[in-house]
């Protein structure tokens, strides 16, 4: 990825992406440390963030990976004050944590007689555990990074948010309510920090992904030989450009909305990167 991506030059700044350990938002932190910026990366697992960090680092950028439970606010403003001694205030947060759980996922797209009592796990079988498990990661993991970290924003200039939502707010997935469900507010949030924060001048945005194959979701893309599942067949023909979106084609939607001069004026804003899926209605 070229360095001046839409002229988007984050040198001097520092910015802090959650659940770095990940395909995506460690693509994400790359991005960013090739645009010129300091880039903190928060995983759950240390272990997983520091690979990427190492990685930028040899390209001659600069990178620090922190361990970081987004849930536990006490370690979450810990790691915050840490990460304003280490590189300086926040200018930039990308609250990239999140995922579903097996406990809050049912096994098929609709429910027909005779799944209550079959061992089918069904909608009547989603347990608590899974669906709070679901909703605290996506939402208080982006509310809780969000309270440690905007404080350093507060009375300085071009600060920005990035919230990561998910095709799943626009139009509900089958299997995964709690997924879904826990996106949407994360959309809602987004506007709503928006507002919060428009006379600090702290613009808050969001990206939804479409369908990219990660190692998160593998299991529902991909059969154990390497084939497509039929969700997988179901995804892409409801995907006009007929594809999986690649992690780097983010790039571009995440550089624009951090760019103060190409989107100084938005603000509370889900830009969809999805191949079509949002605008077909499958015919």
């Amino acid at each position: 990825m070229n360095k001046n991506v839409l002229n988007t030059d984050l040198s001097g700044k520092v910015a802090v992406v959650t659940g770095a350990g990940g395909v995506l938002c460690s693509e994400f932190a790359k991005v960013l440390a090739r645009a010129g910026a300091k880039v903190a990366l928060l995983n759950r697992t240390q272990e997983k963030a520091q690979k990427f960090a190492d990685e930028i680092r040899a390209e001659g950028g600069t990178a620090i990976a922190y361990g970081c439970n987004v849930l536990d606010k006490a370690q979450t403003y810990a790691v915050a004050e840490q990460v304003l001694r280490d590189l300086g205030p926040c200018d930039i947060l990308v609250n990239g944590a999140g995922g579903n759980h097996p406990k809050a996922t049912t096994d098929k797209e609709y429910y027909e007689d005779g799944d209550l009592d079959s061992d089918t796990k069904s909608f009547f079988d989603l347990e608590e555990e899974g669906i709070e498990n679901v909703l605290n990661l996506n939402f208080l993991g982006t509310l809780i990074p969000t309270q440690a970290f905007a404080r350093q924003m507060l009375g300085r200039k071009d600060c920005c948010i990035l919230n990561i939502s998910s095709m799943n707010a626009l139009k509900p997935l089958t299997k995964i309510p709690a997924y879904s469900g826990a996106k949407a507010a994360v959309t809602n949030f987004t506007q709503w920090l928006a507002v919060h924060f428009s006379k600090q001048g702290i613009r808050v945005n969001a990206i939804a992904p479409g369908f990219f194959s990660t190692a998160q979701n593998a299991k529902l893309l991909w059969n154990e030989d390497g084939t497509p599942t039929a969700r997988t067949s179901k995804i892409l023909a409801a995907t006009p450009m007929g594809r999986f979106g690649e992690s780097e084609e983010l790039a571009g939607a995440l550089l624009f909305l951090l760019n103060s001069e190409a989107a100084g004026f938005i603000t509370g804003v889900t830009l969809p990167v999805d191949g079509g899926f949002s605008a077909y209605a499958g015919v």
